[in-house]
């Protein structure tokens, strides 16, 4: 199994959502020596907005376009390849002004690509992105799971939206919730967040071991 890992909170080593989801990863890693893990930190190394070179780059043939769509477009290329060769995706962002991170919206900018990722047909779009399991890790200040405050999550509504229009419909959400609250609060967070990796991670082992 191929594991793409991307995390995009800007907190570095005081996320919760990456502490998580790099766990989450290293645990699947751990469960089966044949699990292969690429990570895309898009802190470290954040992709470019989509710009005019992109948006016109992208709809011009490849021996035509100027040196910086071919640069930006390419950006686009390689994020679309780690896509299509994962197994399972793991998105880790923070719950930043209701939403998620500005950086990981510039992944999802670059990966909904038409006649890349979906393309429109006589019954309309349809996803390409397909056989992917996918694993948002949310973490957020607030309780927005549950509650009056559930009208102000835009995160796991976007984000499933999203990638299901572009062919990935499998996805579990991994909350880390309240963290605001204290530290006791944050220490409960995580712990509820740890328990539902191991039993992803144990089901993971169970499918693998039934195949």
């Amino acid at each position: 199994m191929s594991i793409l890992l991307v995390t995009s909170s800007p907190r570095g080593a005081a996320s919760h959502s990456t502490r998580i989801a790099t766990e989450f990863a290293q645990k699947l890693l751990a469960a089966d020596p044949s699990n292969t893990l690429v990570v895309r930190d898009l802190v470290a190394n954040p992709l470019p907005h989509i710009d005019a070179d992109y948006a016109t780059g992208i709809y011009t043939p490849a021996d035509a376009r100027t040196p910086r769509q071919a640069e930006v477009v390419g950006v686009s290329d390689v994020v679309l390849d780690e896509l299509f060769a994962a197994d399972t995706v793991i998105l880790a962002t923070g719950f930043i002004n209701f939403n998620i991170s500005s950086t990981l919206k510039s992944w999802v900018d670059h990966v909904a690509r038409s006649g890349k990722s979906f393309a429109y047909g006589e019954n309309g779009p349809k996803g390409l992105v397909t056989g992917k399991k996918v694993y948002i890790v949310l973490a957020s200040g607030g309780i927005y799971s549950e509650g009056a405050a559930v009208q102000f999550d835009h995160a796991v509504p976007y984000l499933r939206s999203v990638l299901g229009f572009i062919g990935m419909t499998d996805v579990d959400v991994i909350r880390i919730e309240g963290v605001s609250k204290g530290p006791d609060a944050v220490d409960a967070a995580l712990a509820k967040a740890t328990a539902t990796v191991d039993a992803l991670v144990a089901a993971s082992r169970d499918v693998a071991a039934a195949a």
